[in-house]
């Protein structure tokens, strides 16, 4: 038995997993067809969202410092307002923002960080982690359905690839 001093620390000790909700999901496109749906602002906003919520854009600047400002609304009118500040965009290799409600003091907004890797059959691995502000931060949004919500809005994603690129080489 080896006692606490002897173990070898874990990269994972540091790492708050209690914050964290993660998704991946391989799509098949190349990975520039698949970071464009993200990029472009007229893609991005006819695919994201939960099934069956509409995005109503009131402002939309994707580069980095950049702003987007909508609405989800959902089949009964209800409206949920959103914001997402763009920290980083490195193309085609990922995105980074700050995601929450339109209000500058939300106390739930996020970091949620985009990759893209491309496999060898040129399929893209899309690994969607979103960092919650607290534990209890996570254990609400889980509570309230953001994993399957985060699925859903990745099948949009997929369906949005597959039908404008079908065919077509490269974005």
């Amino acid at each position: 038995m080896r006692d606490a001093d002897s173990m070898a620390r874990s990269a994972w000790a540091d790492w708050p997993v209690d914050r964290e909700i993660a998704f991946a999901r391989v799509i098949d496109a190349p990975r520039e067809v698949v970071f464009a749906a993200w990029a472009d602002p007229d893609q991005i906003q006819a695919w994201f969202g939960p099934a069956g919520m509409a995005i109503e854009t009131r402002e939309i600047d994707l580069r980095p410092g950049g702003i987007w400002r909508f609405d989800m609304v959902a089949a009964d009118g209800t409206r949920f307002d959103n914001r997402m500040r763009f920290l980083r965009i490195e193309p085609p290799a990922l995105l980074e923002v700050e995601h929450g409600s339109d209000r500058d003091d939300d106390p739930g907004r996020f970091r949620m960080l985009v990759t893209f890797d491309e496999q060898s059959d040129g399929k893209t691995v899309l690994t969607l982690r979103q960092m919650h502000p607290s534990a209890a931060q996570r254990r609400a949004v889980i509570g309230f359905g953001a994993v399957e919500y985060g699925a859903q809005t990745l099948d949009k994603l997929a369906r949005h690839v597959a039908t404008h690129h079908a065919g077509k080489v490269g974005p």
